[in-house]
């Protein structure tokens, strides 16, 4: 689609008037290299100039080569040497489908929400196709699950030939191997401009030991976004120059209600992993419902700890523990306003949308400071933050936010008034700017 104006041609293009009775001449259009039509001259055409900013800054490895977004043959988010004007550019969004319920997930159906709202096709890509029925079983054996997912997954990246930005979810490890790596491929392959959008909070271990399996892919991408200046100093730390987007909440979705007063009602909505240490807020609560015998816990989230947990929850006798499970995103909000006060414990992590989410409910937060979570959960401010594998620690914070109400409500606004900087509007410009290459 060419810009107002103008032609195929590129920008500033002059199309010659058309003189009657005489038909407009076709350029010869040149064939396959090393191959020639007879008795016609091959057309040699250089590159076309960029359609905006001649020379915007272009995020990535810096020792890639043409490192500088709108290089010769490379169109704005038209691809290399698409030549297309994109006004609203196609976004081919890969990424957790619902099936994987998590904070991925989460943001990636809430930015595939709001840039469908913002005019832009999107085209949704899961790394995580549905089984057909008949093959359900296979889920249970680990290699043929992950064979078959393959096997689903990868000739959908034929799709992203129909957009112009490949906007990629990424997270560590394996994953980035078998759900990020192929789409990286796709995307080149198609010459699209590639956008590497990671979460992980494991990022410094992985950058750090996998090598020749992480660093000569990154270097493909035309622009990696993180979500927090947590990941940002990881990447620089590793020679990257990256761009960072806050994640997005929908606070719509979620009632805000102050809670007074205040009662023992506590929440973890983290999924049941090593990383997230669940045991840790069992124990802090078995120590909390020593003081309060009518507190309760609702633990939400499923994952390979949940026997464990379960068996760990009737070992400290302390009752009062609900296992909920996997909770659709759909159905959170009224978990969280069912709730009084949220608790998170984990070792390892970056910016956790269920602490938003928590937030945008008005929960005050007693969490870990792992990852960026003390830039969310200002200590005293918007929350309390405990060290990490310490119940006792965290048992305490929880007796003084129910012993202080008050304070613990002025938290609440201030956390709940500091989650309208992760609103869609806030951040929708920063995408549309890595989008078109113009990333500061």
């Amino acid at each position: 689609m060419a810009q107002p104006g103008g032609s195929r041609g590129g920008r500033g293009s002059v199309r010659p008037p058309r003189v009657a009775g005489h038909r407009r001449a076709r350029p010869a259009r040149a064939g396959p290299p090393g191959r020639r039509r007879p008795g016609v001259r091959p057309v040699l055409r250089g590159p076309r100039p960029p359609l905006r900013s001649p020379e915007p800054r272009r995020e990535g490895h810096p020792d890639r080569p043409g490192a500088q977004a709108g290089s010769p043959g490379r169109s704005r988010a038209g691809g290399r040497g698409s030549g297309r004007a994109v006004s609203r550019p196609r976004i081919g969004l890969v990424a957790a489908g619902p099936d994987i319920v998590g904070g991925q997930g989460v943001q990636a159906q809430a930015l595939a929400a709001g840039l469908r709202a913002a005019g832009h096709a999107v085209t949704f890509i899961p790394i995580n196709p549905r089984f057909p029925r008949g093959l359900l079983w296979l889920r249970r054996c680990p290699v043929a699950r992950t064979a078959l997912n393959q096997a689903l997954y990868l000739p959908g990246l034929r799709r992203l030939r129909n957009v112009d930005v490949v906007h990629l979810f990424s997270a560590s490890y394996w994953s980035f191997l078998l759900a990020a790596l192929p789409a990286i491929l796709a995307g080149r392959a198609a010459r699209k401009r590639v956008v590497l959008h990671y979460h992980s909070g494991e990022a410094e271990d992985h950058l750090a030991r996998w090598g020749a399996l992480v660093h000569p892919w990154l270097r493909l991408v035309d622009a990696i976004v993180v979500p927090s200046e947590y990941l940002r100093r990881v990447f620089e730390r590793h020679g990257y120059r990256v761009c960072v987007i806050r994640n997005v909440v929908d606070t719509s979705r979620f009632r805000y209600r102050e809670r007074a007063p205040l009662r023992p009602r506590l929440l973890s909505a983290r999924n049941l992993e090593p990383y997230y240490a669940v045991d840790n807020t069992l124990r802090a609560f078995a120590i909390v419902k020593a003081g309060y015998p009518g507190a309760t816990l609702t633990v939400a989230g499923y994952g390979g700890e949940e026997q464990r947990l379960r068996r760990l929850a009737e070992s400290l006798g302390a009752g009062g523990v609900r296992f909920v499970g996997r909770v659709d995103p759909a159905g959170m909000p009224a978990v969280y306003d069912r709730a009084e006060v949220f608790l998170n414990s984990s070792v390892l992590d970056n910016q956790p949308v269920s602490v938003l989410e928590a937030f945008a409910a008005g929960l005050p937060v007693v969490s870990t400071g792992a990852g960026d979570i003390p830039a969310l959960v200002r200590h005293g401010e918007t929350g309390l933050i405990v060290p990490p594998a310490d119940p006792s620690a965290m048992a305490g914070a929880v007796t003084a936010l129910l012993e202080e109400p008050r304070r613990a409500r002025s938290m609440a606004r201030r956390a709940r008034k500091d989650v309208e900087a992760y609103l869609w509007p806030r951040v929708r410009g920063a995408w549309e700017a890595v989008y078109a290459g113009r990333e500061a």
